[in-house]
């Protein structure tokens, strides 16, 4: 094992195992190299690692600390990761999606408040009759994200939200190349959101299957094509 893993692993060990808490400050970077037997050097490449991935939070002048571990902190990384991805890559994340989404609609049908329905609808009904490329990405994010939060799991909304990079890119080059895509994402969003208000969890399910299949669908026959490469996001 490469020097650097092991001192990951065992910096893990003491997290897991409960000597090391969240937001807890790390000993001394010597102390801690003597005590897990390890060269100041991979301790600083482990600990490196680590922040990147918001387990710890290095502070210049403060000390490195363990961070909350929230779900929704360590999750960040996957969006990190997702963005590298592109083309057939997609699919793969479009799958998850496909997966997931359902099943987090489903979960907002039942645990919404009304409140935060009549929200989602105030966002479906800001979108204009002719939205332009800005306001079409930022109105379906908003829209998925306010149902993944209303799901009321913070683990999966966060990896929703982690796989929103090249999926959104995906679904809106389909909204700019593809006649009437707009309109049938416009009639899908509004379907989700009566199936929600209405409290019909699996309806709202199976409208959100539909909706993240379609784009599936077109990104399979649109990479079997000759121009096959998605746009980077503006």
């Amino acid at each position: 094992m490469p020097v650097t893993d092991e001192a990951i692993d065992k910096i893990k060990a003491m997290i897991v195992s409960g000597e090391l808490r969240p937001g807890e400050r790390l000993p001394k970077e010597a102390d801690l190299a003597e005590r897990l037997g390890l060269s100041r050097s991979s301790l600083r490449e482990a600990v490196k690692a680590l922040s990147l991935i918001r387990v710890l939070d290095v502070r210049q002048g403060d000390g490195t600390y363990v961070t909350s571990l929230e779900p929704t902190l360590l999750l960040d990384a996957l969006g990190f990761v997702v963005e590298f991805h592109q083309d057939d890559t997609v699919l793969d994340f479009l799958e998850v999606r496909r997966i997931l989404e359902p099943a987090a609609t489903a979960m907002a049908a039942q645990r919404m408040s009304d409140a935060q329905i009549d929200a989602l609808r105030e966002v479906l009904d800001r979108l204009p009759d002719e939205p332009g490329l800005d306001e079409l990405i930022a109105n379906d994010l908003e829209f998925h994200q306010r149902i993944a939060a209303g799901a009321g799991n913070t683990v999966l909304c966060s990896l929703i939200e982690g796989l929103s990079g090249p999926t959104t890119r995906a679904r809106i080059w389909r909204g700019v190349t593809e006649e009437g895509a707009v309109g049938r994402t416009r009639e899908q969003h509004r379907a989700i959101l009566d199936a929600i208000a209405g409290r019909r969890p699996d309806l709202a399910a199976a409208w959100a299957a539909v909706h993240v299949a379609g784009v599936e669908d077109w990104l399979r026959g649109t990479l079997g094509s000759a121009e096959s490469v998605l746009p980077p996001m503006p």
